[in-house]
Formats: structure tokens, sequence, C-alpha cells
């Protein structure tokens, strides 16, 4: 700035001093853009929590791995998030399952993998795991069924998007840095250990899940950055609003339920109702903890809003849901887009298991 001053005093060239201010300013905007580009670095590293997806009953095996099997025979299901897609580039999740119903072994088998993606310096972690069930009848009505996953996963960043001093320093980004972060940043991998269980009959569903038991370590620096283990309490159940004397062909349902969730720090609860009515469902549902965050301010933690529609057909079910954002956040995070997709592969005329196996009730499109 001194030497803009300088060059005005002496009649300074204008289309110079513009050249100059221009680069000021640009400078500037590098420097933020590298603070936070570090602290976004620095809150991934320490505080490493898992993506969500608001449409949890349309994410099975990563809900709960107690899940896997609770289908005819076999499953295919695909979920994308897109959150916050304003703010430094988003976070955005993918995650593929399949499992399959072994009924004769009163167990189910499945694969599970997910990729997230997340904020501007691009902190990527990909997960594949192998699911299992087991279901064990107490009675004509109750099923209970524990579950497991295993799992390997890799976690790292994009170091082309990450701007450090020295290359601020130049005013050309695209130099290659030497500053020491560069090299001491290496992709972490870790092995990955979870469980469930599941209680249910064809009205009524109750769970809960632990995964990262073993609290991996993620640390990409050599230090230690330990994944808290996330803990989650899930039900639901479903109500048929009709009940009459005459026979319908569909009978129109609600299906309440709810999510609480805990890892390290973070807890969470979500809380809504679907309506169905084949081949559509439509929900509208409430995330955030309004009894317990923030009471000595006086402000009550909320998240998001969120609203969702769904449509089967024949075997195929298909989901979207926008979440409002209701946090300091606002309007200007973009909100937050989610789509699934699941296919049911069966064969109707395969004969009936020695275990009478109910369907769970779980509030996906199939409440038949």
């Amino acid at each position: 700035m001194k030497v803009l001053y300088k060059e005005i005093q002496k009649g300074a060239n204008p289309n110079t001093q513009l050249v100059r201010k221009s680069q000021q300013k640009s400078l500037i905007l590098k420097v933020l853009l590298f603070i936070l580009l570090t602290k976004a670095l620095t809150i991934e590293l320490t505080y490493a929590q898992d993506p969500q997806f608001s449409q949890f009953f349309a994410a099975p095996l990563y809900l709960n791995p107690a899940f896997t099997g609770t289908t005819k025979e076999h499953r295919f299901v695909a979920n994308y998030r897109n959150q916050w897609r304003n703010i430094a580039n988003g976070y955005v999740t993918y995650a593929f399952s399949y499992d399959y119903n072994m009924r004769d072994a009163r167990s189910g088998f499945g694969l599970m993998a997910s990729v997230d993606k997340a904020g501007a310096v691009g902190m990527g972690t990909t997960n594949i795991g192998f699911l299992y069930s087991y279901k064990i009848k107490l009675s004509n009505n109750w099923i209970l069924t524990p579950g497991l996953h295993f799992a390997y996963g890799s976690r790292g960043i994009d170091k082309d998007k990450v701007v450090l001093l020295d290359q601020l320093s130049y005013g050309d980004a695209s130099i290659p840095s030497n500053d020491p972060l560069v090299f001491s940043l290496k992709d972490t991998d870790y092995f990955d250990f979870g469980s469930g269980l599941l209680l249910y009959n064809k009205s009524f569903w109750a769970g809960v899940s632990a995964f990262h038991m073993n609290e991996p370590n993620l640390s990409m620096i050599g230090d230690e950055s330990r994944l808290p283990m996330k803990a989650s309490i899930h039900g639901g159940a479903r109500i048929r609003i009709y009940n009459g004397p005459f026979k319908r062909n569909v009978i129109p349902s609600i299906a309440p339920s709810f999510i609480f969730k805990k890892q390290g720090n973070i807890e969470q609860l979500d809380l809504g109702v679907n309506f169905n009515y084949s081949p559509v469902m439509v929900g509208v549902w409430y995330r955030g903890m309004p009894v317990r965050e923030n009471l000595e301010k006086s402000q009550v933690s909320q998240d998001a809003l969120i609203f969702l529609v769904g449509m089967k057909y024949d075997q195929f079910e298909f989901g979207y849901s926008y979440d409002i954002t209701l946090s300091s956040l606002g309007p200007t995070s973009g909100g937050s887009h989610e789509i699934s997709v699941a296919y049911h592969l069966y064969n109707p005329n395969r004969r009936k298991p020695k275990m009478k196996h109910k369907d769970i009730p779980c509030p996906t499109f199939l409440l038949d």
C-alpha cells in the first residue's frame, strides 16, 4: 500500500496504479483463501465426522448392519447427497450397497461402498465393507437380528487444491510449494469395524448400531486423529389408516420414525413421518436438538427441515429429498439435495423357507 501511495504522489501512470491495486486485492483474496483452506483442513483432521443421509431409511445398510438381508432376495441401493453446495464446494457423498437374504440359512450377506468428498481441499474418504446378519425367531411375530460390519477405508486430500504461504508470496498458486506441510501430508488407510442389533415384527422396528468401534486413526500428518465411534438408536412403526369392512387394493399408511445419533461431542435427532399411498410416498422431517443445545444462550439448536417424495414402480424405488437449512448458515448454504434408488430382484415362484420370515416394516416405499 505504501508503494501505491508513493507512485500516486509521483504522478505514476493511472493504469499502472490500477494494475498494482488489482494485484494487491488478488493477494488479499489468496491469503483469505489460504486461511479458509487451512482452517477447513484442520477441522477435517481433528473433528472427523461421518457423512449422513436424510433418507436414512433408504440407506438401510449404512444405518445398521443388522438390516442386511431384510428383503425378499436381492437388493441393490444407490444413494447420493449434495450438502451445502454453495459453501466451499459443498460436501458430496455417494453410497452403494448390495445385500442378499439367504432364508434357508437365516442369514443376510451384503457389500457396501461409500465415497465422500468434503470442502474446497477435496478431502476424500472411501470405505468398502462386508456385512453379515443372522435372524433369530423369538416368536411367530418377532424377529431379532444381530449384524456385523467389516470395512477397509482410505482418506486423503487433493494436494493440487491446497494453496500454501510460499505460493502466495510468489503470487502464483501454480508454482510448486516447498512448504514441509506438502511432504508431510499422506493418504491414510485403516480397518473399520461395526455392529448392530434389530428387533421387528410386521408393524414395528427398533434397533441400535455402532460404527468405528475400533476408532481408527485418520491422521494424514503422522499424528493421531481418531475417528470417534458413531452410535445410534432408531425405530419406527407402520400404521394403517384404513381398517374398515371393505376390502381395498391399496391401503394408505403413515410411518413415523426417528434416529438419534452421537459421534464424539456431536448429538443429533432426526424425527419425522412418511405418508404412503402406493405408488407414492411423501414425508416431512426435522433435524436438530431443540431441548438440549445452547440452553444457556436461550437458543434452539436447529439444523434442517426436510421434505421428501418417493415412488415405487414394480421392483424399482426412487426418492428425492431437500433439506432447508435452519442453522446459522441459512439459505446461503444452498440447502442439501438427496437422491436414492433401489432395485429388488427376486423370484416370485421361489419355494417358501423352513422358517416363516416376515418382511421388515422399515418405512421404505414397500409398505404393502
